[in-house]
């Protein structure tokens, strides 16, 4: 999965050249901190995007490690004549510490709640620093050595610094871009659900993600205290510096390498100019400049200039693929054609769960055999995900257990279920619709395979299996009701699971549709592979499963094999219904 970044890397250095190249054919003191300040910027912009631009929790605190890393940088300036060259490492370590202790109870929060947590934290350190007595803290000058102080006359040597921790900025964005790192944030950005149900341990990506992105604006943030020599907290604590980070992100391209880069070199020198012209005159025009570049983004491109760019240029470039249609090979679907075993996989023992004064699921109990297809029916509302959740970790029941190769799975997250040998689908598809449908399956291969490469050629073998090795690199948005069935299917068998849990897999597929499913779902159960399915469509569970079991009201109505099950007329009173009592007195 992870390609080549050479290319890219090359790209990378040529334009930081020519960047370093401009800036020394200008004498001006004050343009030469502006074109500082545009790498540094850039880096603040990158470090937001690895967290929040891939995983999608928005951070408006990331002045929090900004600030940090440049007081620690002065601090140990000050109070221990330490040099920058070791500050700024030193910062970086404070940075993915913060990073993990503010991580570790703001995760608990979600959506808007997460961003007004996130903005908490600066405003408290900078009234922190204030009452420590930093308010105003200056870098002592170094006349003697002052290159191992960093301390330079001609600001075009901080240009060079600046630009060269840029370069390693985005090898290292373009790395975690290229890994499983990325598509695993991306995962959890697009539906962290299914990503968790997938294997992806979300908890830990995420505290991965804010650390390597605490420590990387920390760095920065110290780099950004020598260059200005005096460090202030509203200064680098600020609200303005978590809205440059954001801002400029925005501007360039989310989740993209180029974008903040590319929003920084835009905003940056216009926000610097035009305060250096008409500051006295309109004071916080800068403020101005950001707000009309949101405004701007809003209305002409949402996602950024970078993939607005990109995307025209795929669109003029890109030739027409040719749709095909996979073919799964015809198969006689019927359970007389298994084996199942007699070894008992799984058991759910007296499980219940209630939502206020609804019982959703109330003391169900049964059985799963090794190889069998067991069907879960029942009416709409008779709680048959609820218990899927229940037995999956998404949600913890109120009593019972459920028991799976004689270890009790009730208290852990679906990520390590899943890594126990139990793969998930669900009734409302969960694709990554902005993944082609080879990530959506790798982000599933992970949990088998260490390897990104390993997980690849896994992925590709799970497709086949379904039927959808042709479709590997289609967009996962632009796939029909029953291949987005076929690419989930696929994503949960990439895991290498013992069972497989199927939530209404056949829900809205025409007849041959039904058919295509119905015969992948039976290989797969030839296979080996034991399978555990709800569903609605009666004729087809008749057909597919080994045993049925009934729930009504949350309750186990009845038990047994599908004959049996079908003929019974508390089933047929509570979910078949009349057509189906003709059907049993025959």
């Amino acid at each position: 999965m992870e390609r080549r970044i050479g290319r890219d890397l090359a790209i990378i250095v040529i334009a930081v050249m020519a960047y370093l190249a401009a800036s020394l054919l200008i004498d001006n003191q004050y343009y030469q901190l502006m074109l500082a300040l545009v790498p540094i910027w850039a880096i603040v912009g990158i470090s937001w995007n690895l967290f929040s631009g891939y995983s999608g929790m928005v951070s408006f605190g990331h002045a929090s490690f900004f600030g940090l890393g440049a007081y620690t940088v002065t601090l140990l300036m000050v109070k221990l004549d330490l040099s920058p060259w070791l500050g700024v490492p030193i910062g970086m370590g404070v940075g993915a510490l913060a990073g993990a202790l503010i991580g570790w109870p703001t995760f608990r929060l979600r959506g808007h709640y997460f961003a007004l947590a996130m903005l908490a934290y600066p405003l408290a350190l900078l009234y922190i620093f204030e009452w420590l007595g930093f308010q105003e803290v200056s870098l002592p000058m170094k006349r003697e050595s002052a290159a191992a102080y960093m301390q330079f006359k001609d600001q075009r040597y901080y240009v060079g610094i600046a630009l060269g921790m840029l370069v390693i900025a985005m090898a290292v964005a373009l790395r975690i871009e290229r890994s499983r790192f990325g598509l695993s944030l991306l995962a959890i950005k697009q539906n962290e659900p299914a990503a968790e149900a997938a294997g992806i341990n979300t908890l830990a990506w995420k505290m991965k993600a804010i650390m390597v992105s605490g420590a990387m604006c920390a760095a920065v943030g110290g780099l950004y205290a020598v260059v200005l020599l005096v460090v202030t907290p509203p200064s680098v604590f600020g609200l303005l510096t978590s809205a440059q980070a954001l801002i400029v992100t925005l501007f360039g391209g989310v989740a993209t390498v180029w974008g903040p880069v590319v929003g920084s070199a835009i905003l940056i020198p216009l926000a610097e100019i035009l305060h250096a012209e008409l500051g006295d005159k309109l004071p916080g025009i800068q403020g101005v400049v950001y707000g009309a570049a949101i405004v701007m983004v809003i209305l002409l491109a949402p996602e950024g200039v970078v993939p607005r760019v990109r995307d025209a240029w795929r669109r003029r470039h890109a030739r027409a693929e040719p749709a095909t249609k996979s073919a799964t090979p015809a198969t006689t679907v019927g359970s007389s054609s298994r084996t199942v075993g007699d070894r008992v996989v799984l058991k759910v023992e007296g499980v219940s769960r209630a939502f206020g004064g609804l019982q959703a699921v109330q003391d169900v109990s049964f059985e799963v055999r090794e190889g069998e297809v067991l069907g879960i029916i029942g009416p709409n509302g008779a709680g048959k995900t609820t218990l899927f959740n229940l037995m999956n970790g998404f949600i913890a029941p109120d009593a019972g257990r459920v028991v799976w190769a004689g270890e009790d799975l009730v208290g852990q997250r679906p990520n390590e279920i899943c890594r126990r040998g139990l793969g998930r689908t669900f009734q409302v598809v969960r694709p990554f619709p902005r993944m082609t449908v080879l990530q959506n399956v790798v982000v599933g291969a992970f949990v088998a395979e260490r390897d990104d490469e390993a997980a690849v050629a896994l992925a590709g073998e799970a497709l086949v299996r379904v039927g959808l090795g042709d479709r590997a690199q289609a967009p996962a948005a632009g796939l029909t009701n029953v291949e987005l069935r076929l690419m989930e299917l696929a994503r949960a068998l990439a895991s290498r699971p013992r069972l497989l849990m199927l939530d209404e897999t056949l829900a809205g597929l025409g007849s041959q549709e039904i058919e295509r499913m119905l015969g992948v779902i039976d290989a797969l159960a030839r296979s080996g592979i034991t399978v555990v399915i709800i569903e609605h469509t009666m004729q087809a569970m008749v057909r597919l499963a080994d045993r049925l079991v009934v729930l009504d009201h949350g309750r186990l109505l009845a038990a047994g094999q599908p004959e049996a099950v079908t003929r019974n007329p508390a089933v047929i009173e509570a979910y078949l219904g009349k057509r189906w009592m003709k059907h049993a007195q025959r």
